[in-house]
């Protein structure tokens, strides 16, 4: 199973937005966490499935996550 990070933010208005570092242009929108979650895996997989279609390499996740700890 290929898995590839995500970043979600919350914007000033409380809504959320989502990106796919690693497919450029993959994002949702969405008032919720959950939506946008559910939103950005059915952009994903649109995503992919286009590119199939197009005959574009799928690139492979290559994107880290982490946190950093800082002092308070």
């Amino acid at each position: 199973m290929t898995q590839y990070a995500i970043v979600i933010e919350r914007g000033e208005d409380g809504g959320f937005g989502a990106y796919v570092p690693d497919l450029p242009g993959c994002v949702a929108v969405a008032k919720s966490e959950a939506d946008v979650r559910q939103l950005l895996k059915e952009a994903v997989e649109l995503h992919l499935s286009a590119m199939r279609a197009d005959g574009d390499a799928i690139p492979e996740p290559s994107t880290q996550v982490g946190y950093l700890a800082l002092a308070s």
